[in-house]
């Protein structure tokens, strides 16, 4: 009986359609853990760049040298210096088209930011659903995959005149083996998946903030002559 409720002779002697479902939840494991350190990492450069970002926006450095050095930098940047030149860059061509009415001009530069801002959110949200999807499924493939293996196991049993524990004991063990396999799978995507929401939640509010400041520094400097360079 202890040789029939090892773990590895479990999974051998389950039924086919048990251990297809088994090797699925290890595969959807896998891409989950997966996902949950390509998220971890992905998350932690961008609060990163972002606070690097709002250091240097904060220094003193006028907003044309800040703008020069996003452009230079496009495809290395944070998502807050992206929506900083989204906003810088349609302000100015507002500017260069003689532009002077004070509404038209914020309210260009906040919809350029507003479409950047979407965009990086986006970006970032990516193999989210993934995670809330495995969190949510999983356990039901397992449930599946039980139910299956406890079906096959009493279709066994049928032909037997004599049923005992230790001839019960390895078809139902192996059929909830599926379910801790779920189980295992889900857990850990669930627990991510919600962590990583607070996280993006922190992010989206630190970009919308920004985007309201730079706004009002913005509508500090429409007064200012179209020709001279934007200043604080």
């Amino acid at each position: 009986m202890n040789q029939d409720l090892n773990i590895l002779h479990l999974v051998l002697n389950a039924s086919i359609v048990v251990q297809a479902v088994m090797l699925l939840l290890m595969l959807v494991s896998i891409a989950s853990w997966a996902a949950i350190f390509r998220k971890l990492f992905a998350l932690k450069k961008v609060k990163g760049q972002n606070e690097d970002f709002e250091r240097e926006f904060w220094s003193g450095a006028s907003l044309n040298e800040l703008f020069n050095a996003a452009v230079k930098r496009a495809s290395h940047c944070g998502p807050m210096e992206r929506i900083f030149a989204s906003g810088m860059r349609e302000y100015q061509k507002l500017r260069e088209r003689r532009i002077t009415d004070a509404g038209t001009l914020m309210d260009g530069a906040r919809r350029a930011m507003r479409a950047s801002f979407q965009r990086e959110m986006d970006a970032v949200e990516s193999n989210l659903s993934f995670l809330a999807s495995v969190g949510s499924v999983s356990p039901y493939v397992g449930l599946f995959g039980t139910v299956w293996g406890i079906m096959h196991a009493f279709t066994g049993l049928a032909s037997l005149q004599q049923v005992t524990l230790s001839t019960v004991a390895p078809g139902i063990a192996e059929a909830l083996a599926t379910t801790a396999i779920g189980l295992f799978a889900a857990i850990p995507a669930v627990v991510a998946y919600n962590r990583f929401a607070r996280d993006l939640d922190r992010i989206a509010i630190q970009q919308e903030t920004f985007i309201e400041e730079f706004s009002n520094i913005l509508q500090r400097n429409v007064g200012a002559q179209a020709a001279q360079p934007t200043q604080r």
